[in-house]
C-alpha cells in the first residue's frame, strides 16, 4: 500500500517541476529575447553550432530549450515535465519511506 506521504511527495514534486521549469530555463539563459550572452545557454548554443558546422540544428536540444524559453512550454512539454517530476518525487518518497520503517 502506498502511504499518503509518498503520494504527497509525488504530487508536490510534479507541481514544483512544472512551476520551476520556466525559472530554470531563464536562469540558464534561455529567454524571450534570445540566448543571454555569457550564459550556460550561450555555451550550449556555441557547442551545438561548432558540432553542426556553424548552425544549431532544428529540433536539437538547444533549439527546443530556446523555443521553450522564448514561448513557454507547450502543453505536451508541460505534461512530460509534470510526469517526470511526479515519478521522481514518488520514487524518492517511496525509498525514503522504506528507511523510516
Amino acid at each position: 500500500m502506498v502511504s499518503v506521504s509518498v503520494i504527497a511527495m509525488a504530487v508536490g514534486t510534479g507541481t514544483a517541476a512544472v512551476l520551476m521549469a520556466p525559472v530554470a530555463l531563464g536562469a540558464m539563459g534561455f529567454g524571450a529575447g534570445g540566448v543571454a550572452a555569457g550564459s550556460t545557454a550561450a555555451g550550449m548554443m556555441s557547442s551545438a553550432a561548432v558540432a553542426n558546422g556553424g548552425g544549431v540544428a532544428a529540433g536539437s536540444l538547444v533549439a527546443a530549450l530556446q523555443s521553450a524559453g522564448a514561448a513557454g512550454l507547450t502543453s505536451v512539454a508541460t505534461a512530460v515535465v509534470g510526469s517526470v517530476g511526479t515519478a521522481a518525487g514518488g520514487a524518492v518518497g517511496w525509498v525514503s519511506s522504506k528507511f523510516r520503517g
